[in-house]
């Protein structure tokens, strides 16, 4: 009669924990807050994917956007970064891995005016996708994408 009672409790449960565990990182995620000004870290991150020979592919922002119809909301922009050496690699070894280029980092403005940085590790974005050669690729992406967040989120 107990095990009976108690699957409604974990049956709320589940529901309870699944909109949460809907909105935690995928792996591989990392998040870094800065002191910088929303529109400083865009121009530092800019220049760290500069710095480490990497080219800025597109940037999106939904801020500027909402404040080109006069709307304010908290800075986010999106900068894809890549380089065409790695693209032509990615491809030859995986095709459909072509959809996970460019990589992003994500720069947030939280409400104390300071910013957060998020990227997923180029190991966890092209992991699933099983290729030997892809993973070797993503292994030389790591440590340079690292360094580009952290080149921006420096002093």
């Amino acid at each position: 009669m107990k095990d009976v009672l108690r699957w409604p409790a974990l049956l709320l449960a589940a529901l309870i924990v699944a909109p949460a565990a809907a909105q935690s990182p995928l792996p591989g995620t990392v998040t870094l807050k800065t002191p910088h000004r929303f529109d400083t870290l865009v121009a530092r991150v800019e220049k760290a994917v500069a710095d480490n020979k990497m080219g800025l592919v597109a940037q999106a922002s939904a801020s500027r956007g909402a404040a080109a119809r006069g709307v304010k909301i908290p800075g986010n922009a999106v900068l894809m970064v890549f380089r065409n050496d790695y693209a032509v690699r990615m491809l030859a070894a995986s095709v459909p891995a072509g959809i996970e280029a460019p990589l992003r980092i994500y720069v947030t403005e939280n409400p104390d005016g300071s910013t957060t940085l998020t990227y997923r590790k180029p190991s966890a974005v092209f992991a699933p996708y099983g290729s030997a050669d892809l993973e070797r690729m993503a292994r030389e992406l790591d440590p340079i994408l690292d360094k580009i967040v952290k080149d921006a989120a420096g002093g």
